[in-house]
């Protein structure tokens, strides 16, 4: 589980986020929503401390990263694994050093049992036999199965996925979704997934919250999201034709 509490930050004279709290759950896909803009990223990148939040609170568990030392923050750390918007994979590593790639600067597993730990994650996100090729020689949708096999090398407790339908066609969408949520429940891991694709709410989103210029507006499963009463999700939610249609039943 991940808390965090009165979360702001602010680049130069602009305010991106405005006192955010929730809770994400462990053996849930938690989301995070919102149009672009809306301070989504910068949220999920302050959790993680790519970004240091002007102020707020995060805890990991019962640990308090924000507050903690060195080497608790490392600990933490190695607990994560991160899918990251548009994959972003070393184009001069080929798959198999990709995956590999938490394994070199975590561990010190050896280098056969890496191997095979490789091989299992691969193969975990239906990926076989391809891990002499390079990023370049994937398709947006292999690409992201490679992102989601490194994201889970290290056995995290933890799980970020940036925007991970982002450039996909539908149908593949749907797969790395469904990828996301049995990883999920497999590892019971806490995972956060930032997005604002609506298929993706309506498919995984069993805990989400609603972003809107930087504040939270609204929090709950998408089972309840239809009926929110919150008229900037009613706008963000029903731009969608699909979701319309539900509506007007």
């Amino acid at each position: 589980m991940i808390k965090i509490k009165n979360i702001s930050k602010s680049f130069g004279d602009k305010q991106i986020l405005d006192g955010i709290s929730g809770t994400f759950d462990q053996g849930k896909t938690n989301l995070i929503i919102g149009s672009s803009g809306t301070g989504k990223s910068v949220l999920l990148k302050c959790i993680v401390d790519l970004i240091h939040p002007d102020t707020g609170t995060i805890f990991y568990d019962l640990r308090n990263f924000s507050e903690a030392d060195k080497d608790l923050k490392a600990e933490i750390r190695r607990e994560i694994g991160m899918l990251f918007q548009g994959g972003a994979l070393f184009d001069s590593k080929n798959v198999e050093q990709n995956v590999m790639f938490p394994l070199d600067i975590l561990t010190k597993m050896p280098l056969d049992e890496k191997l095979d730990r490789v091989n299992f994650c691969l193969h975990r996100v239906g990926l076989e036999n391809v891990n002499r090729k390079m990023p370049s020689e994937l398709s947006g949708g292999m690409k992201k199965r490679v992102g989601i096999a490194r994201a889970i090398v290290n056995n995290p407790n933890y799980l970020f996925c940036d925007e991970p339908n982002s450039g996909l066609d539908p149908q593949t969408s749907i797969l790395i979704d469904e990828l996301i949520l049995e990883i999920t429940k497999e590892y019971n891991t806490t995972t956060i997934v930032v997005t604002h694709d609506m298929n993706s709410v309506m498919g995984i989103g069993e805990s989400i919250l609603f972003l809107y210029k930087g504040h939270k507006l609204w929090e709950g499963a998408n089972n309840d999201i239809i009926h929110s009463g919150v008229k900037e999700l009613d706008d963000f939610v029903f731009s969608n034709k699909i979701m319309r249609g539900m509506k007007d039943r």
